[in-house]
């Protein structure tokens, strides 16, 4: 039986000049492995005398009796490393030249396990990652530690352990797990994101050779989609209009606003400093700086009301204290508040501050005639696919408010006809 395997392997014998000059005339010998291209070397503590070797052939040339057993040395080293690489891959686990190097020295290799992994990936991309994408990572981890312990009572487990039943183990446990605390149970996509998180932490293993499969192979993921939610021009209107007396929520209101006319997430306007204010190529303000989330760079003109916010707090003692453009809130916070100004509002929807970006998007843009070339721009859009999910937004309601007008006039058309033949 012929086992198939997808690794190139390979052993060859080599000599270098040696480093003592007194055995200039000896050369020491290694055996080079190769594993997909990868090489590693083992030295044999062995020497051969540099006119008795023949590199085409890995071998001494000459029949004397130490010729004869150091051939036969070779021959034993290569049947014993063909002999970890079969062991490698009859316990299907990962073959690599090191994985084969340790076995014949008898290293005992260092065990990848998940919590390793899981480190190793947010420490390397802690300068990549957007702050709260990396406290997203931080909380899939909280959850596979977690899980861990009430599967089997440890909080880690190797790579090798990993397998499609463990996905779908964790799937289920995210799915049926009750919080203990405030927090609303885990929605279809809040399970799928921390499986997207793991599967993007598994495939760094893959690439790295810490794991010799990809358990999540045959899985796949199942986002549900939602359609994104904005304020309509009169519900807008409406916070913008209602009078408040409490101070926080004239805050909230304010960013909540701002966003809205700038296009901005939360972490691009909490963030924002003065020296990203700049005056544009048409003389006026325009807010220069890079999506947190992506790093896309993103040159917006600030519209009137924007501007109008921008210069209430230019002088707030809490904005130059932090060398931002507003006083700090956290999003938690933000959002919290703003279900409040929602209700003071009789709003149904549920105000979260990335609605205000979509109102952005929506109602100030789009639906006034600007193009969806700029929107995107504007809202720092790596790829205009995703900027036409607010497109077909736009044309459903279009599509809604041309049927309501259909059967208005059709009414007023049938009243008219009952009315002239009355």
């Amino acid at each position: 039986m012929v086992m198939k395997t997808s690794n190139t392997f390979g052993v060859q014998f080599i000599v270098r000049p040696s480093r003592k000059k007194k055995d200039n005339n000896r050369l020491p010998v290694y055996a080079r492995i190769s594993v997909n291209g990868r090489r590693l070397e083992i030295s044999l503590k062995t020497t051969i005398a540099s006119e008795d070797w023949i590199p085409a052939k890995e071998k001494a040339k000459g029949s004397r009796t130490e010729i004869k057993e150091f051939n036969q040395y070779l021959s034993n080293v290569r049947a014993k490393i063909n002999g970890c690489y079969r062991e490698l891959l009859m316990s299907d686990k990962i073959i690599t030249a090191e994985a084969i190097k340790n076995l014949y020295l008898g290293n005992k290799p260092q065990e990848h396990t998940l919590q390793k992994l899981i480190t190793y990936h947010n420490e390397t991309l802690k300068d990549i990652l957007a702050r709260g994408t990396l406290k997203n990572y931080y909380t899939t981890q909280r959850y596979l530690e977690k899980f861990l312990k009430n599967r089997s009572g440890s909080i880690d487990i190797g790579l090798s352990d990993l397998d499609y039943q463990f996905i779908t183990d964790f799937e289920h446990y995210l799915r049926t797990y009750i919080p203990v605390d405030h927090q609303k149970r885990l929605s279809n996509n809040g399970v799928m994101k921390h499986l997207e998180r793991l599967r993007k932490m598994v495939n760094m293993a893959v690439k790295m050779e810490w794991i010799s499969k990809d358990p999540f192979a045959r899985y796949r993921l199942r986002f549900q989609k939602k359609s994104r939610e904005f304020l309509t021009s009169g519900e807008l209107q409406a916070i913008e209009l209602k009078k408040l007396s409490i101070d926080r929520l004239d805050y909230v209101r304010d960013l909540f606003i701002f966003s809205c006319y700038s296009g901005l997430a939360y972490i691009d306007v909490i963030e924002l400093k003065p020296e990203n204010i700049n005056i544009g190529i048409d003389g006026e303000l325009w807010i220069t700086t890079y999506r947190a989330k992506t790093s896309q760079p993103i040159r917006i003109p600030l519209l009137p009301k924007a501007l109008s916010i921008l210069k209430k707090y230019e002088n707030n003692p809490r904005s130059l204290n932090s060398q931002r453009v507003f006083p700090r809130i956290s999003n938690q916070k933000l959002n919290s508040y703003l279900k409040e100004l929602a209700d003071l509002c009789n709003i149904r929807k549920p105000l979260t501050f990335h609605i205000a970006r979509h109102t952005f998007a929506t109602t100030v843009t789009l639906t006034n005639g600007v193009p969806i070339e700029t929107v995107s721009k504007l809202l720092g859009h790596t790829s205009i696919k995703t900027t036409q999910i607010y497109a077909k937004i736009v044309e459903e309601k279009i599509c809604s408010d041309m049927h309501k007008l259909r059967d208005t006039l059709n009414q007023k058309h049938s009243i008219s006809l009952m009315a002239s033949k009355g």
